[in-house]
């Protein structure tokens, strides 16, 4: 015999079915419809939230403002450092800033701060970006950008 799609139903007792409240006294759950008599929880217009405590809780928690982006920021390479780990003439791009520690992954970008003064000379840097003030410093040192 072969098994057809229509044919598969599933297995007992792993579908229950939904509670129908109100629909008269012979289905269980008539009359008062599982609210008991009286009282404020008996009444239409009275949120779950309310009835378990909810409300306050979720009142007293503050809301978060703003946004906050999923992109990625730039790693931070600070000039002083630079002076610790490159010698005169050397080239500053994403994989030697890896190999030497600075950084902690390539697909992320980096960015060249000035913090600190640059005394290394004739640095080249590529595939990274840097501020104003860093460029400045960079070719006052003779250093390229490129």
């Amino acid at each position: 015999m072969v098994l057809l799609l229509h044919q598969i139903k599933p297995t007992r007792g792993t579908k229950k079915k939904r509670k129908r409240v109100g629909r008269g006294n012979s289905s269980g759950h008539g009359t008062y419809s599982g609210r008991g008599i009286k009282g404020q929880k008996a009444r239409s217009g009275v949120s779950n939230l309310k009835r378990l405590g909810m409300k306050q809780i979720l009142l007293r928690t503050p809301k978060k403002k703003g946004f906050k982006s999923n992109k990625p920021k730039d790693q931070v390479v600070n000039l002083s450092v630079l002076n610790q780990y490159f010698k005169d003439g050397e080239a500053v791009t994403p994989k030697s800033l890896l190999a030497k520690g600075l950084i902690d992954n390539i697909k992320i970008g980096v960015k060249i701060l000035a913090k600190g003064e640059l005394k290394v000379k004739k640095l080249r840097f590529s595939g990274v970006k840097m501020s104003e003030s860093a460029k400045k410093q960079i070719e006052k040192k003779e250093g390229r950008v490129e």
